[in-house]
């Protein structure tokens, strides 16, 4: 095959549909395997006649499967049936009985497996290079660290080899190496993806994530990815709706710039200074945010009582035979022995504290953007000192799940001296599809290739809010998420949007007590109104009616103005219960309301 096909799921589909077959991309990955010439990115690879028996018993080509016919690889600490599982550790290793419950998912939606990748061991680490196996190189730079634990997986996405890859993240390791070699990387809300088969690290904190070459391709395999497994205890089970064009009136956090870190790295700055521009110029309202707690939430990761977790991973083997366990990750997990069980409570508290502290700032923020890294650490610099560069990776990323956030990480423009641009989008827990919808528009900014190809970055049209199929509307009240009318919404279909706010013109009242505690919202011919906090769903057409049959009065449903000028149908109340109501339009935030006024 003369052609070079791209990986990314629209072109690889666009050409099965076109009549390519699998097989022929499979003499094209292992080919680029040769051309690449680095012996470390795989500890397990599949043998090309293996996989090619694979994608033959898929048959003809299925447009229903979102992944037949993709090519994709696991980092070394999941499990998949019948190959082993080494950690990073030849002396852990041990051959899989069956596959982990998210390999199987993936295999269901139509992936096929190339095999299993290096990883710092035990996914310990942000560098890449804490392996018995040998490093594997940086996609771009060779002297550049490759990025950790996920190293493989990030490096074999970014060759071109992989569409996609799975990782895992504790600390960043699902970001991090992203950020380092010019792709996506999304960190899921804790839960969202299976971990039965997985091998821990801190299994409280742990996600399995994934590497893609585009953030629409890393959401598609989250859709897929993302479903509940009631054999693991910390499973969550949520929404995976289409992408949406996201709202332009965005609240965005960053770090003020007496909290910002670059390590005197200017062109880091230069590069995110311009993101965060462009985030302007597209209608989005910046919020400096002192990041200092953050900070020390982060250090609390590896210098708290939660490295102890890292040895619970592993007691069986520091016990028995310590020497095993590579040198650098034995003496960070070591010092679990300097905790107590006094110490971990404390740390539970203290990080409570702080949260608390940041939660007036993250509930004013639609979502929070950081640098990724705020510099690049070299190999060199890790002959140096082995432990600080890692430490200062973890800047941005440590303290996303003890904080239980989801995140995405995606390339912005390359910097002029030819390093990869990269920002980290943040936001809580279960709002994976308003950062990924974000993460579309940013790829497409600036210049760039996919990864370390020659491949280009193709614009993703988005589903807009107010298809055809579905009616978009808003919600100020009850029907908000985990409050008590929200199953009339779930339960006819709507899938959740993006938390949102209307235009400056609304007024906003308590409405008298009721069964259910309920808001109202009234449209104000003054000029005394506010922004009200509101969330978009969107139901299913054919269900509208029967959901509106649910409304009571003094509520309706009419024609809401958003804040950035889009109109979209949601609850309004009738003028005359204003006179009945608690003005609350000082506070114009319904959840914000029932935290002060409990019912």
């Amino acid at each position: 095959m003369n052609e070079n096909i791209a990986l990314n799921i629209s072109a690889l589909h666009k050409a099965y549909a076109k009549n390519i077959r699998p097989v022929q991309i499979i003499e094209q990955i292992y080919n680029r395997i040769d051309e690449v010439g680095d012996p470390n990115i795989f500890i397990c690879l599949f043998s090309k006649e293996e996989v090619i028996r694979t994608v033959e018993a898929l048959g003809e080509y299925n447009p229903d499967l979102p992944l037949w016919g993709v090519p994709y690889v696991i980092k070394d600490n999941i499990d998949f049936a019948g190959k082993p599982t080494t950690a990073g550790c030849p002396e852990y290793a041990y051959i899989a009985d069956k596959s982990a419950f998210v390999v199987k998912c993936l295999q269901e939606a139509g992936a096929v497996l190339l095999g299993k990748t290096n990883l710092d061991q035990f996914a310990t680490g942000l560098v890449g290079v804490r392996t018995p196996y040998g490093a594997p190189l940086n996609a771009l730079d060779t002297e550049l660290v490759p990025g950790g634990s996920s190293s493989g997986s990030a490096v074999c996405v970014a060759h071109g080899i992989a569409s996609f890859s799975l990782g895992t993240d504790t600390a960043g390791s699902g970001r991090v190496p992203a950020a380092l070699n010019n792709i996506v990387g999304l960190k899921p809300t804790l839960g969202s993806i299976s971990s039965t088969g997985v091998v821990p690290a801190c299994r409280t904190l742990d996600t399995v994530s994934i590497f893609a070459l585009t953030a629409s391709d890393a959401y598609t395999v989250f859709s897929v990815a993302a479903k509940f497994d009631k054999t693991d205890s910390f499973a969550k089970s949520i929404s995976t709706p289409s992408l949406v064009t996201p709202p332009k009136s965005l609240n965005i956090g960053i770090p003020s710039s007496k909290s910002i870190r670059f390590e005197d790295d200017k062109l880091q700055q230069q590069s995110f200074t311009e993101t965060i521009k462009r985030f302007e110029e597209n209608g989005a309202h910046i919020l400096e945010v002192d990041f200092q707690p953050f900070y020390e939430i982060a250090s609390m990761l590896y210098f708290g009582p939660w490295v102890a977790e890292r040895f619970v991973a592993i007691e069986d083997l520091m016990d028995k035979d310590p020497d095993a366990v590579f040198h650098v990750t034995r003496k960070i997990i070591e010092t679990a022995n300097n905790f107590s069980a006094v110490d971990t409570f404390k740390g539970l508290y203290k990080l409570k504290q702080l949260i608390g502290e940041l939660r007036p700032i993250i509930n004013n923020c639609d979502l929070l953007c950081v640098p990724s890294i705020p510099t690049f650490v070299k190999l060199s610099d890790l002959e140096l000192d082995p432990f600080g560069p890692n430490n200062l990776l973890g800047t941005y990323t440590n303290f996303v799940n003890l904080m239980d956030l989801c995140a995405i990480s995606v390339p912005t423009a390359t910097r002029v001296d030819g390093r990869p641009g990269s920002i980290t989008l943040i936001a809580k827990a279960e709002n994976d599809p308003e950062i990924a919808a974000l993460a579309c528009s940013v790829e497409a900014w600036g210049h760039r290739t996919l990864g370390a190809t020659n491949w280009p970055v193709e614009q993703t049209n988005l589903q807009d809010a107010t298809s055809d199929k579905f009616i978009c509307i808003a919600v100020c009240g009850a029907h908000l998420t985990g409050l008590p009318l929200n199953s009339s919404l779930t339960n006819l279909g709507a899938r959740f949007l993006r938390s949102d706010r209307t235009a400056k013109e609304y007024k906003f009242y308590a409405l008298p007590n009721s069964d259910v505690a309920k808001p109202g919202l009234v449209r104000s011919s003054t000029k005394d109104g506010n922004s009200v906090s509101v969330e978009l769903w969107e139901i299913p057409a054919n269900n509208f009616g029967e959901f509106i049959r649910t409304v009571p009065a003094p509520l309706c449903i009419g024609t809401i103005k958003l804040l950035d000028g889009t109109e979209v149908k949601g609850f309004l109340c009738e003028g005359f219960a204003a006179d009945i109501s608690e003005d609350i339009s000082d506070i114009a935030d319904w959840r914000a309301y029932l935290a002060k006024n409990p019912v």
